[in-house]
Parts: C-alpha cells; sequence; structure tokens
C-alpha cells in the first residue's frame, strides 16, 4: 500500500514547533474519557426523570472530583440558568467535549429529545472507551517484556561486562572486533550513562513533539497503515470509529456534510481524516457517500463501500453502519486476545538474538586463548 503525503504538508517551523510543544503540555491533566462518560450517562437519567438542566448540572458539580471539570460543569449550570442554549454553552468548552459531543446535544436540543441523544453519547464514548482499553490491555505484556529486555541488558552492561573486562586484561589476547565494542558500549554506560540517559531523554521529547506536527502525523501514520502487524489493527480501529461515528451522527438528523467533518476529527489516523474532509466537499455536489469512498479502496475495504451503498439505497444507512461498527469492533476485540501471542515469539527471537550476541561476544576470546595454547 502507498499513500502519498498531501501539498499541504508544511516544513516544521520553529514557532509550530514549540506551538505542538506547549499544546503538549495542554494536554495533561485534562478531563478524562471516562469521566465524560460518567457525566453523558448521569445527566441523561437526571433529565429524563424530570430534573431541569440546572439541577442536573448542580448534582454533577456536587458529585465530580476532578477540579478542571468541576469549574467546567459550574460554568456550565451558571450559563444554563442565564438562559443560554446547553450547546451554546458547551461550545466554549469545545477543548474538553469536541465537536462530536456539541453538535449532538445541539441536535438533541433543536429536536427536543436530549435525552435520546445523551443515551446515543453514552453508547458512542463507552464504545470508544472500551476499545482504547482492548488496546492498551493488548500493548501492556509486550511493553513489560520490551521494559524487561531492556532492564536486564543494562545491568549486564553495568555490572556483568565490566568484571570480565578484568578476565579478559589477564589473558592477554587480541580481543575480537565484536567483544571490543561490547565493552565499549558498557564503558559509555559506566562512566557516561548520566550523559547518555539525558539524550535518550530530550531525544524522545523531541520525538513525541514531531510526531504532533503535520509532517511528523503523516510520517507515523503511514507507518501504521503500512507495518504488517499493525497496519490490519489501525485500518479496522479506524472503521469501527468511522462506522460507530457516521451512524450515531446520522441518527441525530445531523446534516451529512457536517457528519463527516465531524467524523474527521474523531478519527486517529491522518489519511482517514483527510479522506473524509475531502469527502464532505464531494457530498455537497450531490455525490453518494459509497462513490466516496470507492475513491479510497485502500482505506476503505469493499464490504463498507457495499453496505453503505444498500443502506443508501434502503434508507437505513444509520443502522447498516452500526451493524457494521458491531461487526469491526468484535474482530478487534479477537484480534487484540491473540495480539501477545503473535507478538511473543518475535520478542523471543529478538531477545535470543540479543543474548546469544553478548554469548558470543564473551566467548570468542575465550575461545581465541584455547586455540593459543
Amino acid at each position: 500500500m502507498v499513500f502519498e503525503f498531501k501539498k499541504e504538508t508544511k516544513k516544521v517551523s520553529t514557532k509550530s514547533f514549540w506551538r505542538d510543544f506547549f499544546s503538549w503540555f495542554k494536554t495533561l491533566g485534562s478531563v478524562s474519557l471516562k469521566e465524560k462518560i460518567f457525566f453523558a450517562q448521569n445527566l441523561r437519567v437526571m433529565i429524563k426523570s424530570g430534573l431541569s438542566l440546572a439541577t442536573a448540572l448542580k448534582t454533577l458539580y456536587l458529585q465530580t472530583n476532578n477540579k478542571r471539570f468541576k469549574k467546567v460543569i459550574l460554568d456550565l449550570k451558571e450559563s444554563t440558568e442565564k438562559g443560554t442554549a446547553f450547546a451554546d454553552s458547551l461550545q466554549k468548552h469545545q477543548g474538553i467535549f469536541g465537536d462530536l459531543f456539541i453538535n449532538m446535544i445541539k441536535a438533541g436540543e433543536a429536536s427536543g429529545r436530549l435525552d435520546e441523544v445523551l443515551k446515543e453519547l453514552f453508547f458512542q464514548m463507552k464504545k470508544d472507551h472500551d476499545l482504547k482499553a482492548k488496546i492498551k490491555g493488548a500493548m501492556t505484556y509486550p511493553v513489560i517484556v520490551v521494559i524487561t529486555m531492556i532492564g536486564i541488558g543494562t545491568a549486564m552492561m553495568i555490572f556483568v561486562i565490566p568484571k570480565l573486562v578484568t578476565v579478559f586484561e589477564e589473558m592477554n589476547v587480541k580481543l575480537p572486533l565484536f567483544t571490543r565494542l561490547l565493552i565499549g558500549f558498557s564503558n559509555l554506560i559506566v562512566t557516561k550513562g548520566w550523559l547518555l540517559g539525558f539524550i535518550i531523554i530530550i531525544f524522545i521529547i523531541i520525538l513525541t513533539i514531531f510526531l504532533r506536527t503535520n509532517l511528523g502525523k503523516h510520517i507515523w501514520h503511514w507507518l501504521m497503515l503500512n507495518s504488517p502487524i499493525f497496519g490490519p489493527i489501525t485500518k479496522k480501529v479506524n472503521l469501527a470509529r468511522f462506522t460507530r461515528t457516521i451512524s450515531s451522527l446520522i441518527k441525530t438528523d445531523i446534516p451529512i456534510v457536517q457528519t463527516f467533518n465531524i467524523t474527521a476529527q474523531i478519527l486517529g489516523n491522518v489519511y482517514y481524516k483527510e479522506a473524509l474532509k475531502n469527502s464532505s466537499e464531494r457530498v455537497v455536489k450531490g455525490e453518494s457517500i459509497a462513490k466516496i469512498l470507492e475513491s479510497y479502496p485502500k482505506l476503505f475495504p469493499p464490504v463498507v463501500r457495499e453496505m453503505t451503498l444498500v443502506g443508501e439505497e434502503t434508507g437505513s444507512i444509520d443502522e447498516i453502519l452500526g451493524d457494521l461498527a458491531v461487526f469491526y469492533e468484535e474482530d478487534i476485540d479477537e484480534t487484540m486476545k491473540t495480539l501477545p501471542t503473535i507478538i511473543e515469539p518475535i520478542l523471543m527471537i529478538i531477545l535470543g538474538i540479543g543474548v546469544g550476541a553478548m554469548a558470543v561476544a564473551i566467548i570468542m576470546p575465550m575461545y581465541s586463548l584455547s586455540q593459543n595454547i
């Protein structure tokens, strides 16, 4: 699969670098998805029970522990008491709630079905939370194994190799290149470990900030789409979010053009984002969704295009995309269960190569000595 970088990919400037740097820190201490799920669920229950919006928000304010979210809910309550529309109040906190939440609330207020919309929002966010939890759960074991491998390797370099150096010096033999490299790396860690650690930390910070830039996202997301193991998973995750979000927005009677633009913000991969943004412009011209998706065969498989076509022809596209979302979510669930067993052999091979290389570097001088005797 080959994706071309868009022309609008801009050169990373110093100004944009620092902008991304500060936006990275702004994300710290934000409102979690779990807290927003609790907010939507409880707000729906109280409104359905007959409580006024202001009273419901006051109750949620008293129940919330997150100080930042507490201030936000208090502001929403005060704005509502002044007669401001709930969606307009939420718009002031767009960074927390996002376009999907705000636009669905706006549609719910306009149609008088706010409790139904909150139910749909709760379901949407819960599915998204479950999806993220499954991915994190599947990646926990490989990450622990990698960290353990790095820890053991570092301990060997600090405590074991220096002791062997003394033995090698007493042997008075010419050390092989591979052994000299191992000893040199060990000396670097022992004598300049603080500097090496500092360089690694700085590198990680710079890399993190770079991956938040437009160019960085294009490169990283292209790699994720084309990697043999994570490529299919990336597609399934984005397709699950795409079908689930489109289905939810269509159910709340939000215009299809706006639906595509909102969904573009929800998807994580930049290529899917760009595809949907371009699609929204074509929807304005009257093209069908299924025909538009055909333009991106590498992103949207035939099953998505065909089921979308059936949905458009039968007028039940929200239901069909909802069923398709369930299919992808279940598929992701099965994939996440088997992912550790797929990655484990790869990690064992890498570990074996590392241990084998270290063993060879240690044994080779001893073998040379035996040859000289």
